[in-house]
C-alpha cells in the first residue's frame, strides 16, 4: 500500500502541504545562500560632493550601537580638513534623549567613491586602520534622494532618505533590491520620525 492509501484525506492534505512548505523552504534558504556566496557589488560611482549632507534612516537591521535609538535617527555627512567625511550619527531614545556619534569616514576606492571605512575612535587616534566599519553604497538614485548601505557579511543595512518619509513602492524597490544581494530581511525595523 502507498502512503496515501494509509493516510485520511485530511492527513494526507496536511502532509502534501508539509512537504510544499519544507520544499519551498529549503528552496528559500538555498537562494539566500546563493546569493550570499557572491560578491557584493556597489554601484559604479558616488559623486561626495552630491553625497554629502542630511540622511534620514527609513530601514534598517539591527545592531548593537544603535539598539538605543527609537526615533528621528539622521546621519550628516560633511566634508572635514583632511578630505575626509566627519559623519554625525544622531537619534532620540524611547524617552526622548539626543544620542550622538561622530566619526569619520575614508573612502577606500578612489575615485569611484563608493567603499567606504568609518571609525568612530576618539578623534586623535581615527587615523589607525583598526575598529572601522565597512559602508558600502549598494544602490542609488541619480538624483541623490534614496540610498541603500550595506557590508560585505549583509549582517548590516539601511535605507536612508534625503526626507523623513519615503514612498512605500521606493522602499520595497529598494528593500528588494537587498535581498536579491542576499540580505535577509525577517528583521528589518522601520524607525518612526517625529521631527520634520
Amino acid at each position: 500500500m502507498s502512503l496515501k492509501q494509509n493516510l485520511p484525506k485530511a492527513s494526507w492534505t496536511l502532509t502534501k502541504i508539509a512537504v510544499g512548505g519544507i520544499v519551498l523552504t529549503g528552496l528559500a534558504v538555498a537562494t539566500v545562500a546563493y546569493a550570499q556566496s557572491k560578491p557584493l557589488p556597489t554601484v559604479e560611482r558616488v559623486e561626495l560632493d552630491k553625497y554629502l549632507g542630511v540622511w534620514y534612516e527609513i530601514a534598517r537591521k539591527p545592531m548593537y550601537f544603535e539598539k538605543q535609538c527609537a526615533k528621528d535617527i539622521t546621519a550628516t555627512y560633511t566634508l572635514n580638513e583632511n578630505g575626509n567625511v566627519t559623519v554625525d550619527n544622531r537619534c532620540y531614545s524611547k524617552d526622548g534623549v539626543l544620542k550622538q556619534s561622530v566619526g569619520e569616514a575614508f573612502v577606500e576606492n578612489p575615485p569611484f567613491n563608493t567603499k567606504l571605512k568609518v571609525s568612530f575612535l576618539p578623534e586623535a587616534i581615527r587615523w589607525v586602520p583598526v575598529a572601522r566599519g565597512d559602508y558600502w553604497i549598494l544602490k542609488l538614485d541619480e538624483n541623490y534622494q534614496t540610498v541603500l548601505v550595506g557590508e560585505p557579511s549583509r549582517k548590516y543595512l539601511w535605507v536612508l532618505s534625503r526626507t523623513p518619509e519615503l514612498s512605500e513602492d521606493v522602499l520595497n524597490e529598494y528593500l528588494s533590491y537587498a535581498k536579491s544581494l542576499g540580505y535577509d530581511l525577517n528583521d528589518i525595523i522601520r524607525p518612526q520620525h517625529t521631527l520634520k
